[in-house]
């Protein structure tokens, strides 16, 4: 039975951290224009994008939200109660989940390989820093 001891701050701080870090790795600073390209998307496509993007922003929130209350839930049942546990959680869950996932999409997909390598090093780095996050706060 799942004890479900979820440290709301945690969640939220992680969740904020996460969606920040994809600001960043998605801006031109980063990875941006390579993800653009990945895409093939053109600047017609982009402007046609950022009319939906305050939806998507939110959704997606809601889903750090949700992968930070589920972390810290594994966190809670596996004992890790450290940063570094932590970070080892959300790689191992990247490794067994998040990768494979999405490399199975991506070869599906008709995307280069450039897109899935861009978008997984995100999940990679947020699942450990969502996981260092709870597993600080456990």
């Amino acid at each position: 039975m799942l004890g479900l001891s979820i440290n709301p701050f945690a969640v939220v701080a992680a969740a904020l951290a996460v969606f920040f870090l994809g600001a960043l790795w998605y801006s031109p600073l980063l990875l941006g224009r390579q993800w653009v390209a990945a895409h093939g998307y053109t600047a017609e496509k982009l402007v046609e994008m950022r009319k939906g993007a305050a939806a998507s922003y939110a959704v997606s929130f809601l889903c750090y939200l949700l992968m930070g209350a589920v972390l810290s839930v594994l966190a809670g049942e596996t004992g890790v109660a450290t940063a570094a546990g932590g970070l080892r959680l959300g790689a191992i869950c990247w490794l067994g989940f998040a990768a494979t996932i999405g490399l199975t999409a991506n070869l599906f997909s008709e995307k280069p390989l450039t897109a899935y390598l861009i978008d997984a090093g995100y999940q990679l780095v947020y699942l450990a820093v969502m996981g260092a996050i709870v597993g600080a706060w456990q």
